[in-house]
């Protein structure tokens, strides 16, 4: 395809780590380009950055003929004001033209109205912030992305939230919809991402699978089985071979780099979905059109809000973490799953390709520093050759980063864990869940809380979560099958559950934790006290899911009644859990029925937080404008 039929834009500018002396910020272009950037505060002088300065802070990656992903990590000597709208005036130079491109060439909808550019401001203080996790396209709900930008367009800038919290599931790897893998594939021939050869494996390379057989609803036949009769499903299937990818949906899974890199184009930037064609395949069996043609509107619609997805994103600083669906259903939940994946060359292949995308457009921009020059080096030769020695040799390398985790020098201080690569694996039985965080990356954490007065620490899976749930996906284990019920809960491993607690019972830790999760598909707010004690830390774990996903709505309501009336803060079957010495107090959603503490509603979460750090609002921007709130007042007094 000719490079003038592609936008020179093809996702971004993102708005990564801001602080008064360094800014991040991502994009990615389909020509090869200059970058020059000034801030501009708010009645002080503008901050020009020199073409040297520009070259030290921008980092680029060529990942096929026509496309170029950037990071500008950029440090001022000159420091930023705080609290202050700070407009920032990005440009573009294609290679061999003289013409500098400000926004208005390559993305017209990038800004708010009455501003002529887009910008952010440094907080003093995280005094709010929105955060949400699960943003599948295809599911038939609104997009709490697009929520979160109508409410950026009513709010005056000094009452923006410090940061978009993404904690997990930014695309759903094992779960595509048809007509996002047809995109894909068409945006991938524009693209023109080298061909990936492939080993141990039913197809060769890339080509044959994005053009001469893509196998869409079939990929369950190519993923590999489990063929180690000591491996990971013995003991739960009797002997019968099952799939390593567990996903009910896995009959679309994202097997190529290139599908990875260009899923994460089409969910961010709408520039790409520009001569899109979603007609369905020819080839598509009669008995999978109807639903072919529903996934195909509600992608429609998704793909119409990107704009406004693209213009929230340049506005706030984004943190991102990822969660199984970024990679595979059932990453690294048990040791058992762990060998069979990794001891297949093509699985491997495919859990790599997934991690290797989520570097490039998410990992890489939450904390530049932890990835060297020599490791970019390697990127890029991988992404010349896929699938050759420099491609399998990065791949190890990401599925032993010991860095993934990371925290902002906010105040309070954001801690993102990484609760997917540091697994307390049990030593009992291998078919067992693993442990969220091993021993050692918890001993870390404590030493990186000492002293703190108040942190937000974001957990993918809910540290309190809701106990029935737990005991269910316990029983489950119990009989041999976690995987069936995706047993994942910091609870379900007993020495990371005992570490954590005790993370919390130490003196010196912090007297006010906000945990942020996502991952469940539903929201909800807990309060936890220590029983028996006068004094303790205020902790507080605070749920939204999903951004674009939500809970089996009957299910849920069974779910939720049920766990109210076994496990209030009153009832003695809560010294049965491992939480015995806690008291959680769940806090009710504003106008849901008597009994009722789980929100399931697609839409992102708002939270505003007093001096201390303790939170003064939860909320959940949902469609069309309407607000949410949980109450946080009635329920430390009293039981409903």
């Amino acid at each position: 395809m000719n490079q003038s039929e592609l936008a020179l834009v093809l996702a971004g500018p993102i708005l990564r780590r801001v602080s008064q002396h360094q800014v991040g910020i991502w994009l990615a272009t389909s020509q090869a380009v200059s970058l020059s950037i000034r801030f501009c505060p708010e009645d002080q002088a503008a901050i020009e950055l020199n073409p040297e300065q520009i070259d030290d802070s921008v980092h680029t990656l060529k990942a096929g003929e026509n496309i170029y992903y950037h990071l500008l990590d950029i440090t001022l000597a000159l420091a930023l004001p705080l609290e202050t709208w700070i407009a920032y005036d990005l440009r573009l130079q294609v290679d061999g033209k003289r013409e500098w491109l400000c926004w208005q060439d390559w993305a017209p909808n990038l800004v708010y109205p009455a501003y002529s550019l887009p910008g952010f401001r440094v907080p003093g203080r995280v005094k709010n912030l929105l955060h949400g996790s699960c943003r599948k396209p295809h599911h038939n709900s609104s997009d709490g992305l697009v929520s979160a930008d109508a409410w950026l367009a009513k709010t005056p800038p000094q009452e923006w939230p410090s940061l978009l919290m993404m904690s997990g599931d930014q695309i759903y790897a094992d779960d595509v919809a048809t007509p996002m893998l047809l995109a894909i594939h068409q945006l991938i021939k524009r693209l023109g991402f080298s061909i990936e050869s492939f080993s141990d494996a039913v197809i060769n390379d890339s080509q044959q699978l994005h053009n001469d057989e893509p196998y869409y609803l079939q990929r369950q036949h190519l993923l590999p089985r489990d063929s180690n009769q000591e491996g990971a499903y013995k003991a739960l299937f009797s002997g019968v071979k099952k799939p390593i990818f567990t996903s009910d949906n896995a009959n679309n899974h994202l097997i190529s780099l290139a599908e990875v890199l260009a899923m994460y184009l089409l969910v961010w930037s709408p520039s790409v979905w520009q001569n899109i064609d979603l007609s369905p395949p020819e080839d598509l069996l009669s008995e999978h059109r109807d639903n072919y043609l529903k996934q195909q509107q509600v992608i429609a619609k998704f793909s119409k809000g990107l704009a406004k997805v693209q213009r929230l994103m340049a506005h706030l600083p984004c943190a991102m973490m990822f969660d199984d669906h970024d990679v595979t259903d059932d990453w690294n939940l048990t040791a058992a799953w762990e060998q069979s994946a990794y001891g297949h060359a093509f699985s491997k292949r495919i859990i790599g390709n997934a991690l290797c995308g989520y570097f490039i457009c998410q990992g890489w921009g939450n904390a530049p520093e932890n990835f060297s020059a020599e490791l970019l080096a390697q990127v890029q030769a991988s992404l010349a050759k896929p699938g050759e020695d420099a491609h399998l040799a990065i791949i190890d390398d990401f599925l032993s980063f010991p860095h993934w985790h990371y925290h902002w020098d906010t105040q309070p201080s954001l801690i993102v864990l990484d609760t997917r690569t540091h697994r307390w694996r049990s030593e009992r039985n291998l078919a067992s869940p693993s442990g969220l965080m091993d021993w050692e990356s918890l001993t870390n954490l404590q030493q990186q809380l000492l002293g703190q007065e108040a942190v937000i620490m974001v957990s993918p899976a809910p540290v309190f979560g809701v106990k029935l749930i737990e005991v269910i996906q316990r029983i489950f284990t119990w009989f041999g099958k976690p995987l069936l019920v995706d047993a994942e809960n910091w609870m379900a491993h007993p020495g990371s559950a005992n570490a954590l607690l005790n993370l919390f019972r130490h003196p010196k830790t912090p007297n006010h934790f906000v945990i942020l999760s996502g991952d469940v598909h539903y929201s909800f707010a807990y309060r936890v006290e220590f029983r028996g004690r006068h004094r303790g830390p205020d902790i507080w774990q605070i749920t939204s899911s999903g951004i674009k996903n939500e809970f089996p709505a009957k299910l849920l309501d069974v779910f939720d009644r049920l766990n109210r009336y076994l496990y209030s803060p009153r009832s003695p079957l809560n010294w049965f859990t491992k939480r015995r010495r806690m008291k959680i107090i769940p806090h009710r959603p504003q106008g849901a029925a008597r009994g009722e503490r789980l929100l399931n509603a697609a839409g992102i979460g708002l939270l505003r937080l007093n001096a201390d750090g303790s939170p003064s609002e939860v909320l959940q921007l949902v469609e069309e404008g309407k607000v949410i709130a949980f109450e946080l007042e009635e329920q430390a007094a009293r039981w409903e």
